[in-house]
């Protein structure tokens, strides 16, 4: 299996450009590789490398995500997450150790942490609710990728409606961080919430709005009819 390590690896470099990598640069504050390749191409790698290996069972599939993980390239981390993606129906709770270690160890810039949280361990979180409470452990983290994993993770569960109770608790947790990408994570998961509860949301934001950041505020409010948002925005 270490042959589509290659192959995949092989292909992202030929996809790769350098305007396209510096162009890509400018999205992050922090520093980032980058093989330099559209979105598109790195789903379409994805995909076409992921039908050689589907038979492959998900204990080798996750391994074969890990091993792109460690290597730190972008665009790899983006291939591990839509295979890990199409495993998220045959999880089950042991699996959590392996996502809490991608979380914790190799998540290093806002585009791996919200690929990987809002779809792998978002589905996994809808199928095993009881991890909810390591979210909230995640929430307490020195870490900001982990600290914003534990909100951006509840991103799709939030426009179904679901775990509000949840959602309000990890706000609480994040409400005075100061750091930016924390912020807009939280910001985002209830503007997320706001969709199907808009009234608690916005009971939620005017409760707070004197001490939440006003970047996680201009966040949650973003969905809400004006009249709403200028409430909240009002000092």
């Amino acid at each position: 299996m270490e042959d589509i390590l290659g192959k995949v690896r092989r292909e992202l470099k030929d996809a790769s450009d350098e305007k396209t990598r510096q162009t890509g640069l400018r999205f992050f504050k922090e520093e980032v590789n980058l093989y330099g390749i559209r979105s598109k191409s790195v789903s379409e790698i994805a995909r076409t490398n992921y039908a050689l290996i589907r038979k492959a069972g998900k204990d080798q599939i996750l391994l074969l995500c890990d091993s792109l993980w460690k290597s730190g390239m972008m665009e790899e981390s983006f291939v591990a997450c839509s295979w890990s993606e199409k495993m998220t129906s045959s999880f089950d709770p042991a699996d959590f150790a392996i996502l809490e270690k991608w979380v914790h160890n190799y998540v290093s810039n806002w585009a791996s942490c919200d690929t990987l949280c809002n779809h792998t361990v978002g589905d996994f979180i809808q199928k095993y609710p009881e991890y909810l409470a390591d979210l909230k452990r995640w929430a307490r983290s020195e870490n900001r990728w982990v600290k914003r994993a534990s909100a951006v993770s509840l991103i799709i569960p939030a426009r179904k409606g679901k775990f509000l109770g949840d959602i309000f608790e990890i706000a609480d947790i994040l409400l005075m961080d100061r750091d930016d990408m924390v912020q807009k994570g939280y910001g985002w998961m209830l503007k997320a919430a706001s969709q199907a509860h808009q009234e608690e949301v916005f009971s939620y934001v005017m409760q707070h709005k004197a001490v939440m950041p006003r970047t996680a505020l201009r966040y949650a409010i973003e969905k809400m009819p004006p009249l709403l948002r200028a409430q909240a925005m009002r000092k």
